[in-house]
């Protein structure tokens, strides 16, 4: 596998959870010299001594080229380019607090997925706020646990950048033998299918807590889709991105598998736990709780019905019974498939 234009200079990785550890890993692991930053400076020190992420990643040990660096404007001083692994509202104040330290010929990309609760906005709507619209900027998305890629299995995702260029780099250096990045210019349609699948995640977790079986999730997935395609054809974005990896794969795999925090956060309001008790137990951010919120505005104000998405919200928002959503479903007008 060839290396990117980018392979000879740093890349600086903000966020030391675990999807930024993998993130880092896997750059370092394709031979590129990476920078992992976070908040916890007890943290970081733990990891640099341990040379692994033990709380978020345990199986993902770290190759030479990865360095731990507390000081943000170290990590950021001669990076090529940066990127940005923090949970959706972290997201603006982290482009806020490194915009003064970033060269001009910095790039700029990130694993965020989320629309903004306050703005409605999409990450990338929000870095050209932040930092203007000439710098080169991507986002990374697709079917990809961190556990997976930490330990090294097959993993395929997709970078999407209106910068050809940027998004071939950045897929050349994070390829390897074991991971595979696909390229795309459809940066709207990738960030919607991120954000949409984490809440459609929780609905399949309380579909399948309840016990209502394998057909009520295969219902939801496929629908969900059509919900995902609906939205993001009205955002601006390409329909067949959507039956790729960063729509149709990721949430698969967000509704099918317990690594999911969405889905495990839909398992146990079923179970009977609250919002906050459910939270406090997975003991991670979970997307798709503030994701039901900004979704339901903006679908609102752009005029898209999402019914199962709604359902979700009201579950989680108006403290409507799961069953009682299931049920206002099956009793919506009978209609095309294709509507």
């Amino acid at each position: 596998m060839s290396a990117g234009t980018g392979s000879g200079s740093p890349v600086a990785v903000l966020g030391a959870g675990s999807w930024g550890t993998a993130l880092a890993v896997q750059f370092a692991r394709s031979g590129r010299p990476t920078r992992l930053w976070g908040r916890d400076r007890a943290r970081l020190a733990a990891m640099a001594r341990e040379r692994r992420n033990d709380r978020y990643l345990a199986a993902g040990t770290f190759p030479q080229s990865l360095a731990v660096e507390p000081e943000l404007a170290q990590a950021l001083r001669g990076a090529c380019d940066v990127l940005v692994a923090v949970p959706s509202h972290a997201f603006r104040s982290v482009l806020s607090e490194i915009a003064p330290l970033l060269a001009p010929q910095m790039r700029l990309a990130w694993a965020t997925k989320g629309f903004e609760l306050r703005s409605g906005l999409l990450p990338h709507q929000v870095a050209r706020e932040v930092l203007g619209p000439e710098r080169a900027v991507a986002v990374l998305s697709g079917p990809t646990f961190a556990r997976e890629v930490g330990a090294g299995l097959p993993t395929a995702m997709t970078i999407a950048s209106s910068d050809a260029a940027f998004a071939k780099t950045l897929a050349q250096d994070l390829s390897s033998s074991q991971f595979r990045a696909y390229t795309s210019t459809d940066i709207a349609g990738v960030e919607v299918g991120g954000a949409v699948k984490n809440v459609l995640a929780v609905g399949a977790g309380l579909s399948d807590g309840l016990g209502f079986g394998a057909n009520t999730r295969v219902a939801l997935i496929t629908r969900g889709l059509a919900e995902m395609m609906r939205l993001g054809v009205a955002l601006g974005a390409k329909r067949e991105t959507f039956m790729g990896l960063a729509g149709l794969g990721d949430l698969v795999l967000t509704c099918t598998d317990d690594q999911s925090r969405n889905r495990r956060f839909g398992l146990e309001l079923a179970a009977g736990n609250t919002p906050e008790q459910a939270l406090k137990d997975i003991g991670q951010v979970v997307e798709g709780y503030p994701a039901a919120k900004a979704l339901h505005d903006v679908a609102a104000r752009a005029g898209v019905e999402m019914p199962l998405c709604e359902g979700v919200y009201r579950v989680l928002y108006e403290g409507m019974p799961a069953q009682d959503a299931v049920r206002a479903l099956m009793k919506r007008p009978i209609k095309s498939e294709t509507d």
